[in-house]
């Protein structure tokens, strides 16, 4: 049945049947955490990491499909849920407990740092490089350097997704990314950015150890079997609709939650298909059908992909949004904006950045992390 609340915290317009959402909020950082706010409870860990929060945006779209909110302290919307009822209350602290609850530990995800993933694009019309590691021994050095920089994981990519992109036949997508992998294989864990269960199979057979899917699986039928046999961990991406159409009017009722949604229900078919949610990765896919407004909106609400329950990984490194926000800059120019977006993600505890940038990127993060460390230390005097 469908009723609203009574009590007044939650405004009208809510109703248990309405779809429901939790986004963490009031963030702390590693070293900004007071003990004595962890210790009684009023802070918790995100994703069992060195991020607390102290409070809770309550999400809910209504009957007319808008998006209703409303945030509390922690203790505030427990008192809130527990008024109402255990059918509410069970709800919330289920939530708190996928929010708060440590991630696998996938590709070395083991501590407070972010993994950098180097991007390297084997690809003559990649829109940040232009076809500059197209010959595999260029896109090998290309790989080794990033490494060399600090790169926890190496992404290997032999088809352009960029807006626009027209598909690649697979035999072509082989011919590109295989020597490559065979190449840096030993050097730091690979990743194999494809949405093919042929390229996906013969690239994990020559040194990929990850799957990093535009399509989440969606894009081939073969490929939810693949990753099922193989037992690798796989980020799965969301995106809309085709690179080559994707920029093409895209449209939400609310980006943020469609995206959300969207990833629930692949996270689930995975399960479904006997896929075990430990070795899922989520990617919102900034850029990937969306307006300048929709990343916006992601990025505003980023924290609450935690409530997915499995870890993030973001890429906006030298993505169109950051000229457009910053003046029109080309994506050879776009290190600051990628640097900053970086530590936003970071601030709110996404796990895994995808850069093309990785030394600037760690020097960025230690620089961050060095403040935090000193800020939260003890007076010297």
């Amino acid at each position: 049945m469908t009723h609203g609340l009574e009590d007044p915290a939650f405004g009208r317009g809510f109703s248990l049947a309405a779809r429901r959402y939790v986004r963490p909020v009031g963030l702390l950082a590693p070293g900004e955490a007071a003990p004595g706010l962890v210790a009684s409870g009023d802070a918790l860990p995100l994703a069992g990491g060195p991020h607390h929060f102290l409070a809770v945006e309550l999400l809910w779209r209504a009957d007319d499909n808008t998006r209703r909110a409303l945030t509390l302290p922690l203790a505030a919307a427990r008192a809130a849920a527990r008024r109402h009822g255990n059918d509410l209350s069970s709800w919330l602290e289920e939530k708190l407990a996928v929010l708060s609850r440590p991630r696998a530990a996938l590709t070395g995800l083991k501590d407070w740092r972010p993994l950098v993933m180097g991007v390297v694009n084997v690809t003559p019309d990649s829109f940040s490089d232009g076809g500059r590691f197209l010959d595999p021994a260029t896109a090998i050095a290309q790989g080794r350097a990033l490494a060399a920089a600090g790169a926890d994981i190496l992404d290997i990519g032999g088809e352009s997704t960029r807006p626009g992109a027209d598909p690649v036949p697979p035999d072509e997508e082989m011919r590109r990314v295989l020597p490559v992998l065979e190449g840096l294989r030993g050097v730091a864990p690979l990743s194999l950015d494809s949405r093919r269960a042929a390229v996906m199979r013969a690239g994990l057979a020559v040194g990929a150890s990850l799957l990093n899917d535009v399509t989440a699986l969606t894009g081939d039928p073969g490929s939810l079997t693949v990753a099922r046999e193989t037992g690798v961990p796989v980020v799965l991406m969301h995106a809309r609709g085709e690179p080559k159409t994707m920029q093409q009017d895209p449209r939400y009722d609310d980006a943020a939650l469609d995206i959300y949604d969207y990833l629930e229900a692949r996270l689930a078919a995975c399960a479904a298909a006997g896929i075990a949610p430990g070795r899922l990765i989520a990617d919102p896919g900034i850029g990937f059908g969306q307006t300048l407004d929709h990343v916006r909106t992601v990025l505003r609400d980023l924290s609450l992909f935690h409530g997915l329950g499995v870890p993030l990984l973001v890429g906006l490194s030298r993505k169109a949004f950051i000229g457009r926000v910053s003046g029109g800059a080309k994506a050879d120019a776009r290190l600051p904006g990628s640097l900053a977006g970086a530590l936003w993600c970071w601030r709110n505890g996404v796990q895994i950045l995808r850069v093309h940038d990785v030394g600037e990127t760690r020097q960025a993060l230690a620089v961050w992390q060095a403040a935090a460390d000193f800020a939260s230390s003890p007076a010297l005097f």
